[in-house]
């Protein structure tokens, strides 16, 4: 079965960090292209990163960038997201979510426009509060 699996959220205060992960199986995560998404209350889903092993552009949204850095571990079959200097606006559920398509373009297009992916995962909800 493929699955998409996250994991690592929970509540921490302003300027902490967090790092999620997202588990793959039944797939080879590095053979797609894979991302972070995120849904704050009230709001739209957001792309927070994305990337791909055959585009050397990584994404971030600017509201992140400097603060999150996403990356891939093969072996593990896992996507991170590493989460630093948290602010309440990063509140929200976090999804990981890849497609099989690949190629220059493909990480920036995934994170910025509707897209329809092959997998995505539950999600895992980050509550930043003090």
């Amino acid at each position: 079965q493929v699955h998409l699996v996250e994991s690592g959220g929970g509540l921490v205060q302003p300027g902490g960090s967090l790092r999620l992960s997202c588990r793959a199986s039944g797939f080879t995560l590095e053979d797609y292209s894979y991302g972070w998404f995120r849904q704050a209350p009230g709001k739209d889903q957001e792309g927070v990163s994305c990337d791909s092993t055959s585009d050397p552009f990584t994404y971030y949204a600017k509201s992140v960038e400097g603060r999150f850095s996403i990356s891939i571990d093969r072996a593990e079959n896992t996507v991170y997201l590493e989460m630093n200097n948290l602010k309440p606006e990063d509140t929200g559920i976090y999804k990981c979510a890849a497609t099989a398509l690949a190629g220059a373009g493909t990480v920036r297009a995934m994170c910025t426009i509707p897209w329809q992916f092959d997998y995505r995962g539950q999600g895992t909800r980050i509550t930043v509060s003090s």
